[in-house]
C-alpha cells in the first residue's frame, strides 16, 4: 500500500480557488501557494470538474510561474464525473471509467496542471456501471508510464472498495468526515481505511457547525465553549482536532482559500484533544450518549 509520509497532514483544497469560488487571478493563485508552501501545506488536492473543468488550468498556470518546485509538493486529481459545463457538455450528469477515458482524463489533468505525474489520481464517485479490469487496466498503464504515483478513490464504500481491489489495489479513499458528518466512522469506511493500511483523506472536516444553526450546531457550540479556553484554540481548530484524533485521521482536506485559516489549520495539528473530551463533542453532535 501507498507510503503516506510525504504527503502533507493538512492538504489544500482548491475546489473554490477558481470560478466556483474566489475567482483568483494568477498571482493570487501564486501567492496562495507560496503561502501554504512556507506553511508546511505541500499536498494540493484538485478535481478535474473544479470551476466547471477550468480550475486545473488557472492552478497550472500559476504553478509554472510560480517558482515552486514540483518535488516539494503533491498534486492529488480525481477524474470520472461527467457534468454540463461550456467547457464540456454533457448531455446528463453521469460517471466514465472506462479504460481510454480514465488515460485521457489524466493526461489532461497533466496537462492543465502543467505537471508530468499526479502523486495519486483518485475516482471522484462510484458508478454502478464500473468495471474493475477497464479500471485496472487504465491505472496499470499511467503508472507504468510514470504519469501517477499511486491510485484511490473518493467517496467510496467498503464494498465498492473491494469490487475495485478483485483487480488491483486502492492506496487512499477520500470521505467527508466531520464532527456533524460522522457517519463514516460507523459504516466501515474507516475502519476498512486502517484495515487495509489506505490513505484516509477527509474533506469537509467543519461539516455543518457554521453553515448551519440548527440544533445539532447548537448543542456542539455549547459543548466546545469551555474547550475554546483550555486549548486555547479557535473553534475551527478544535473541529480539525477532533478530525484528526481519529486513528484514520492523518490527512484532512481544508477547503478555505483565506490565508489565515489555513495557518490556524496548520495549528490545529498541535493540538492534542483529550479522550473524555472528543467523546463529549461526540454525545454534542450526536445528540445522545455513546451506547
Amino acid at each position: 500500500m501507498q507510503k503516506n509520509t510525504f504527503y502533507s497532514r493538512v492538504i489544500a483544497g482548491t475546489m473554490t480557488w477558481g470560478s466556483w469560488g474566489k475567482g483568483f487571478s494568477k498571482s493570487s493563485i501564486i501567492e496562495l501557494m507560496n503561502h501554504c508552501v512556507d506553511e508546511g501545506i505541500t499536498t494540493f488536492d484538485h478535481a478535474d470538474i473544479y470551476g466547471g473543468y477550468t480550475t486545473e488550468e488557472d492552478f497550472g498556470n500559476a504553478f509554472k510561474d510560480s517558482n515552486i518546485s514540483r518535488e516539494k509538493v503533491q498534486f492529488i486529481s480525481k477524474c470520472g464525473i461527467q457534468m454540463d459545463a461550456d467547457a464540456r457538455k454533457n448531455h446528463v450528469k453521469h460517471y466514465n471509467y472506462d479504460t481510454e477515458y480514465i488515460i485521457w482524463s489524466a493526461e489532461e489533468s497533466l496537462k492543465k496542471l502543467k505537471t508530468e505525474y499526479l502523486d495519486m489520481l483518485l475516482l471522484h464517485r462510484p458508478s454502478p456501471l464500473m468495471q474493475p479490469d477497464a479500471i485496472a487496466e487504465a491505472i496499470t498503464k499511467l503508472k507504468d508510464q510514470g504519469k501517477i504515483k499511486s491510485f484511490g478513490v473518493s467517496n467510496f464504500l467498503p464494498s465498492q472498495i473491494a469490487l475495485i481491489e478483485t483487480a488491483l489495489p486502492v492506496e487512499g479513499n477520500q470521505v467527508e468526515f466531520s464532527l456533524t458528518q460522522n457517519e463514516v466512522m460507523n459504516d466501515g469506511t474507516l475502519d476498512d481505511a486502517l484495515a487495509n493500511k489506505r490513505m484516509a483523506m477527509s474533506y469537509s472536516p467543519l461539516g455543518s457547525y457554521f453553515r448551519k444553526d440548527d440544533e445539532v450546531s447548537q448543542r456542539v457550540k455549547k459543548a466546545i465553549k469551555p474547550m475554546l479556553e483550555k486549548y486555547e484554540a479557535t473553534e475551527d481548530q478544535l473541529l480539525l482536532a477532533w478530525v484528526m484524533k481519529h486513528p484514520s485521521g492523518k490527512f484532512t482536506v481544508v477547503g478555505t482559500a483565506t490565508k489565515s485559516r489555513l495557518s490556524a489549520a496548520i495549528d490545529a495539528t498541535k493540538i492534542e484533544l483529550e479522550q473524555t473530551d472528543w467523546f463529549i463533542l461526540l454525545e454534542a453532535a450526536n445528540g445522545q450518549e455513546v451506547a
